[in-house]
């Protein structure tokens, strides 16, 4: 059974860095493109970042492109999403999602995803 697992979410001051982790496991397929998506309170779910399976091809929103960075370690089945520069409109809940793919150079931020970890929670505050 595949299985995503999101960690590194806390608490932390406007202008601050923030590295989460998705931890991938079970996989039978060699390609996955991932995304990140948040979750505020009442608001809709918005993706983030996605990376393509190769690692080669990626895609930010419009709110996080330079201060947010996804990569992935397909060594170790994990993609990191490095964030910098906070503000508190980036608090939310942060889901990793997987999806399937026979492409290795593109990713599917507005597509539907096949697995999705439980979230970790990111507070920007003062």
């Amino acid at each position: 059974q595949l299985q995503l697992v999101e960690s590194g979410g806390g608490l932390v001051q406007p202008g601050g860095s923030l590295r989460l982790s998705c931890a991938a496991s079970g996989f039978t397929s060699d390609y996955y493109s991932m995304t990140w998506f948040r979750q505020a309170p009442g608001k809709e779910r918005e993706g983030v970042a996605c990376i393509s399976s190769s690692g080669g091809g990626t895609y930010y929103a419009d709110s996080v492109k330079g201060r947010f960075t996804i990569s992935r370690d397909n060594a170790k089945n994990t993609v990191y999403l490095q964030m910098d520069s906070l503000k508190p409109e980036d608090t939310a809940v942060y889901y990793c999602a997987a999806r399937i793919t026979t492409v290795q150079n593109m990713c599917y931020m507005y597509y539907e995803h096949d697995y999705w970890g439980q979230g970790t929670q990111v507070t920007v505050s003062s």
